[in-house]
Order: structure tokens, then C-alpha cells, then sequence
């Protein structure tokens, strides 16, 4: 049995959003997860870290079971988004760690409100090239937001591609994000977001170069983690913010994929502890 937590809601510009709060001293860090994803995503990850932080785990507008209205799913739009969660929550400094759409979320958010992220960790994240799978760019196809409908195959499909190993995608991790991905407006959530972020050519320029333009700026510690068999996000785009951002450390995994915070759970949290505490 996967580990479970409270689900807890609250409003954030009237967005009915669901969260995770674990952990009840230290300092404060909040992790956003990917596309098509939720907040179970960091199952595997919460216990570990809340043994010394406290942990806030959210589901973004328009995914897992927080509320899915027509609107826009940028990164600036989704930062702002983070923002206003955490002014609700009265959560004035802390540190960011988001996995790939999160993880673009995450450095729009440090762009833009640089004075309230303490540290930030990015997992395989989006952001840093263009270059990504051919299944997201399939998304730009013209009738697939009138036709497409999640499966459990299909969701099994999406999964796997996640990981290196595929035995770790099991019926239990399959079933939970199935039915996320079947929640009434999920579907049209899920196309929306993608295409906001990727067409033909890969990720869109506007959405990563203003990013890759801006790195040199970020001058708070910096953990860069990545799978080096990721098929989602080449490691290129890892070394390539190591060798732009002047505070940032890199961790590498091998026989890790796209979600190396899942693959790697262990010595994930173990490497994540040591940056949160050590690191200056």
C-alpha cells in the first residue's frame, strides 16, 4: 500500500484546491508536480522530508482534484498560482522543488518572487531546451482534444514512459491516476496544459527561453536532479542549467527515467535532506 495522507482544501482565487500539509517544524517547502499528474506523485517523497521541514503538497489549477476551469495554464499564470496558495496559507518564505511542469513552475515562480524562495530543486524539470518526447508533441494533433479519453492502458503507457524500470508501475499507481486523469474536466485540462507549453518543434520558445535567458539571475542554492535514461526531457537540459546557474549543484541518477524523485526514491530523499540542511 502506497503511504496516504489527509486531503485538505481550501479556496485560492476561488479555485477549490486540494493539498497535503505533513510535517510540523522546520522550515517550509512546497513541491509541485507534472503534467497530467497530482500530488501523489510525491508519495514516496513527503515522509522523508517531514521529519525535519514542513511540507506542503498541492495539486496545481486544472489537475489532480483541485478545480479545472477554461483559462491559461502558463508558467507565469501557474507561478502566480503558487503565490497566491501560498498567501492564503500565510507562507512567506520557503523553498520550491518541482518535477518537470512543476519544475518550470517552480523557476518561473524564483524569477519571479525571488525574495521569498529560500532554495529550489528541480527534477527533471521543463524549462531548460526544446527538445521533448514526441507523445507531448502528439498532443497538437487537431482532433485530439475532441477525442481523447483516458484508459487504464493509456494511463499505464503514460506512466511507464515516466520511469527506467517499468516493474515499479504497478495496478495500485496505475488506478490512482486513472481516476485523476478520468475527474470531470481532466481530459480537457490535460490538452490545454500541454499545448500551452509544447508544439511541433518541442517545448515552445516563449515558454523556455525567457527562462534559459534569465538563469544567470538565480543566485539562491540550486539542486538540479535528473534520470539519466529520462524519455521525456533529455539530460542535455541538465547540464545545461548547471552550467548557467551560479549556485546549482547537479545529481544524476542512472537507470532513472522522468520521475527520478519516484525511481529513486531513497537515495532521492537522502540527497534532497542533505541539500535542505547543508547547503548555504
Amino acid at each position: 500500500m502506497l503511504p496516504s495522507f489527509p486531503d485538505c482544501y481550501i479556496q485560492v482565487r476561488n479555485i477549490r484546491t486540494r493539498y497535503w500539509n505533513i510535517g510540523s517544524h522546520g522550515n517550509v517547502i512546497i513541491l509541485i508536480h507534472g503534467i497530467g499528474s497530482g500530488l501523489e506523485t510525491w508519495a514516496l517523497n513527503v515522509e522523508a522530508l517531514a521529519q525535519h521541514h514542513q511540507v506542503y503538497v498541492l495539486d496545481l489549477v486544472g489537475s489532480g482534484r483541485s478545480d479545472k476551469p477554461l483559462g491559461s495554464y502558463s508558467l507565469v499564470a501557474l507561478a502566480e498560482f503558487v503565490n497566491a496558495f501560498a498567501n492564503v496559507l500565510n507562507l512567506d518564505r520557503f523553498s520550491l522543488m518541482g518535477n518537470s511542469l512543476g519544475g518550470g513552475v517552480a523557476l518561473q515562480f524564483a524569477l519571479s518572487y525571488p525574495q521569498q524562495v529560500e532554495k529550489l530543486i528541480l527534477v527533471n524539470s521543463l524549462g531548460l531546451g526544446r527538445e521533448i518526447a514526441w507523445s507531448l508533441r502528439m498532443a497538437n494533433l487537431p482532433w485530439v482534444d475532441r477525442l481523447y479519453k483516458p484508459s487504464w492502458s493509456s494511463t499505464a503507457l503514460t506512466l511507464q514512459q515516466s520511469v527506467a524500470d517499468t516493474s515499479l508501475i504497478t495496478d495500485e499507481w496505475i488506478d490512482i491516476f486513472y481516476k485523476i486523469l478520468s475527474l470531470p474536466g481532466a481530459p480537457e485540462a490535460l490538452i490545454a496544459q500541454i499545448r500551452t507549453h509544447v508544439g511541433w518543434t518541442g517545448v515552445r520558445a516563449e515558454v523556455y527561453q525567457p527562462i534559459a535567458d534569465r538563469l544567470p539571475t538565480l543566485t539562491m542554492p540550486i539542486l538540479i536532479v535528473w534520470g539519466e535514461q529520462d524519455q521525456i526531457l533529455p539530460i542535455a537540459h541538465a547540464h545545461f542549467a548547471r552550467q548557467r546557474l551560479p549556485n546549482a549543484q547537479l545529481q544524476l541518477f542512472d537507470r532513472c527515467g522522468h520521475w527520478s524523485h519516484f525511481e529513486r526514491a531513497a537515495e532521492f530523499n537522502l540527497r534532497v535532506a542533505d541539500f535542505l540542511t547543508r547547503s548555504a
